[in-house]
């Protein structure tokens, strides 16, 4: 069943400028490919569950285990800039 589409209203739509040999060879893959999801869409998926994904997937994050700390002195010290125990930057605002 081929599937006709006026690519020239296509490319204008998208401000494309396309020669005619290039409308002729778009139009050519662009009813392929059209056909060819047209096939797709007739395979019969009534006992198929809708999938997010192809692959099944887990969770990928690791345990939230609490664990050793930084030296906030330590830390504080390598600051180009600290007061009061806190790290001193520039205001993002005037």
């Amino acid at each position: 069943m081929p599937i006709d589409v006026d690519v020239a209203h296509v490319a204008n739509l998208a401000r494309l400028a396309l020669s005619p040999e290039e409308l002729d060879r778009y139009r050519q893959e662009l009813g392929v490919i059209l056909e060819h999801a047209s096939r797709v869409q007739q395979v019969e998926t009534s006992g198929i569950m809708p999938l997010s994904h192809p692959l099944g997937s887990g969770n990928v994050f690791r345990p939230d285990e609490p664990s050793p700390s930084l030296d906030r002195e330590e830390v504080l010290e390598m600051a180009p800039e600290s007061r009061d125990g806190f790290f001193v930057t520039p205001p993002a605002l005037d």
